[in-house]
């Protein structure tokens, strides 16, 4: 249910921040990765407590549709770690404890409210995302070198929920839940994914572009993460199932892992 993957990513992402930071204060980082860990295997357990119908379509392989753990099982599981969360955030300062109560609480309003609408649960998820990094810098102590991966980051994970609303929409369209896929069809969503994807691009780049990172960067991200979006923009057009495109959106994610080796090697800490 944690979904060990997806969490990881988060996890990176908040070391990114700390690193950018450049105050070399891993102690702080490290409280700030496990206590977002703990948000992310959270926020997973409640969506699929929450989604368990929509599952049984969409993820039947799941824990909880395919009947592996129990519905209070995932919901005990949710809390404890949601718990846990606020305790290490709060050994850290009252900013990142701040921000750790403002991610659970958005997480988990999502699943019960947001997520059945038109981009602003996209956008919330996203906002979410955004923050793994700042929470590594505020851990730091320096906070506005990660903005830059803050912002890069938003755009892409809403580009990526997009796609991830076309993977799910026969299972969202046959529980007539309402997200971008199901409101103005696949084939204009799959447009505003396509927008998405590109500003994503722009994005990436605008930190070489202010001087911020080293040559280094511009080369990683144009040779190795721009070539997997290209892909995934050519396949997105020709494929139409479910597993398909759930394929594809993972492969955004590992796309995220070379644009965080670029940071790491072209930033100027």
């Amino acid at each position: 249910m944690s979904r060990p993957l997806s969490t990881l990513t988060g996890v990176l992402a908040v070391g990114l921040g700390g690193y950018v930071a450049g105050t070399g204060a891993w102690d702080k980082i490290g409280l700030a990765a496990l206590a977002t860990l703990f948000v992310s295997a959270a926020a997973n357990a409640w969506n699929d407590y929450r989604d368990i119908d929509i599952d049984r379509i969409n993820q039947p392989q799941r824990p909880l549709p395919s009947g592996m753990v129990s519905p209070r099982a995932a919901l005990v599981f949710s809390i404890v770690l949601a718990a846990l969360s606020l305790g290490l955030a709060a050994l850290i300062s009252p900013a990142a404890l701040a921000i750790a109560v403002a991610s659970n609480i958005l997480l988990y309003v999502y699943s019960v409210w947001l997520k059945s609408t038109v981009l602003l649960g996209n956008a919330t998820v996203a906002l979410i995302s955004a923050m793994s990094p700042i929470f590594g810098g505020v851990a730091a102590g320096n906070p506005r070198p990660s903005l830059w991966l803050g912002a890069i980051i938003f755009v892409g994970i809403l580009g990526r929920e997009v796609l991830k609303t076309l993977a799910d929409y026969d299972g969202d369209h046959a529980h007539q839940v309402r997200t971008i896929a199901t409101a103005i069809g696949p084939r204009a969503a799959r447009t505003v994914f396509f927008f998405l994807l590109g500003a994503t691009a722009i994005v990436m780049l605008a930190p070489y572009l202010a001087g911020q990172y080293e040559p280094i960067y511009a080369w990683i991200v144009a040779l190795g993460v721009f070539p997997v979006a290209v892909y995934v923009i050519i396949r997105v057009t020709r494929e139409r199932s479910g597993p398909q495109l759930e394929r594809l959106s993972q492969l955004l994610k590992y796309d995220f892992l070379i644009w965080f080796a670029a940071v790491l090697l072209g930033a100027s800490v």
